[in-house]
C-alpha cells in the first residue's frame, strides 16, 4: 500500500475517535490494518453521511486522499465537507477501573507482556471512558499507544488482543510522537495511567498537560 495514503486514512480515523460510533470506528481499522481498502473506501464515506458527522477542511483532505484512489464515491465524499465547526462527542475520561475490573486487571497484564521494549514503540496508556455517543454509556478502556511505525497493523493487533478479551468494540488509538492531540485524546490521555513502555524514547510527549 502507498504509505501516504496509509497514513493519511490512519490520521483520519484518529481524527474520529469520539464523533464515530465503537462499533464502526473499530471495523474501520480493522479494514485499514488489513489492507481492506476497497472495502474502506466504500463503507467510510456512506457511514459518515448516515450519521451526519461533517469533516473540517484538513479531514476532508485526508478522505480524498486516502479513498478516492481506491474507488471512493466522489459524491459522497465531497458531501461530507462540512460548512460549520466540527464539534466533538463530549466524554469524559478517569484514571481509576470501574468496580467490575479485578484487581489483577488480565488485560494490563497482557498488553505489558506483548509490549514492553517492543520496538518502535513508545509509552502504552489507559484510561476509561464514560458517556458519548448515544447506546454507549458505561465506562469503556481506552488505550493510548504511541508509535514510529506500522500504526495501522499495531492498531489492528491490538484490537484483535481486546476482543479476545472480551472487549466487542475496542478502543485502540496508536498515535505518532508530536501529534496534534484533538480534545478526545488530551482527555483520555490528561485521566490516563502507564501500562509500559516500549524501546523507543517518546520523551513523554504523548501525556496531556
Amino acid at each position: 500500500m502507498d504509505p501516504d495514503i496509509e497514513h493519511a486514512c490512519h490520521e483520519l480515523l484518529i481524527r474520529l475517535a469520539g464523533r464515530v460510533p465503537d462499533q464502526l470506528l473499530w471495523r474501520f481499522r480493522d479494514w485499514l490494518g488489513e489492507g481492506a481498502m476497497g472495502t474502506l473506501a466504500r463503507t467510510l464515506p456512506r457511514s459518515l453521511l448516515k450519521h451526519r458527522i461533517d469533516l473540517d477542511q484538513s479531514e476532508y483532505r485526508l478522505l480524498v486522499a486516502g479513498l478516492i484512489p481506491h474507488g471512493a464515491d466522489w459524491h459522497q465524499v465531497s458531501s461530507t465537507l462540512g460548512v460549520d465547526d466540527v464539534t466533538e462527542t463530549r466524554y469524559t475520561f478517569t484514571q481509576s477501573a470501574p468496580e467490575w475490573v479485578n484487581s489483577v486487571d488480565s488485560v494490563s497484564v497482557l498488553l505489558h507482556a506483548t509490549l514492553r521494549g517492543r520496538p518502535d514503540v513508545g509509552e502504552v496508556r489507559q484510561s476509561w471512558r464514560h458517556g458519548g455517543v448515544a447506546g454507549e454509556g458505561g465506562a469503556k478502556r481506552v488505550l493510548v499507544v504511541t508509535a514510529l511505525t506500522g500504526l495501522p497493523r499495531l492498531t489492528g493487533e491490538l484490537q484483535r488482543v481486546l476482543r479476545v478479551l472480551g472487549d466487542e468494540e475496542p478502543s485502540v488509538e496508536v498515535l505518532p510522537p508530536r501529534f496534534e492531540l484533538s480534545g478526545y485524546h488530551h482527555g483520555a490521555l490528561a485521566s490516563s495511567e502507564l501500562v509500559c513502555v516500549g524501546a523507543v524514547d517518546t520523551g513523554n510527549r504523548l501525556v496531556a498537560a
